[in-house]
């Protein structure tokens, strides 16, 4: 059986979200109005990019969304820069 995409898969969305939740009020707040406008259009490579920001601690997610700094080494990619431009623009 294939593996399901994220789009395709109600279940891997809803962990998703959840996975979304913060410590940080605002960084919830952001993390929620983008699932309101972006969750249906979301590709997997999105979904990777978001996943790879949501192992960052609070702080960490937090300067990189307020651009307080930029992300370096792995998070440094394409995929990275494009979603976290759309996170810094909701």
């Amino acid at each position: 059986m294939p593996d399901t995409t994220h789009q395709s898969d109600p279940v891997k969305r809803a962990r998703l979200r959840w996975r979304a939740r913060r410590g940080l009020l605002e960084n919830d707040l952001i993390l929620e109005r983008f699932f309101a406008k972006y969750e249906a259009s979301m590709t997997d490579e999105d979904v990777g990019a978001l996943t790879k920001l949501l192992d960052l601690s609070d702080n960490d997610l937090m300067d990189l969304l307020l651009a307080r700094k930029e992300p370096e080494a792995d998070l440094d990619g394409p995929d990275v820069q494009r979603l976290l431009a759309l996170l810094r623009a909701v």
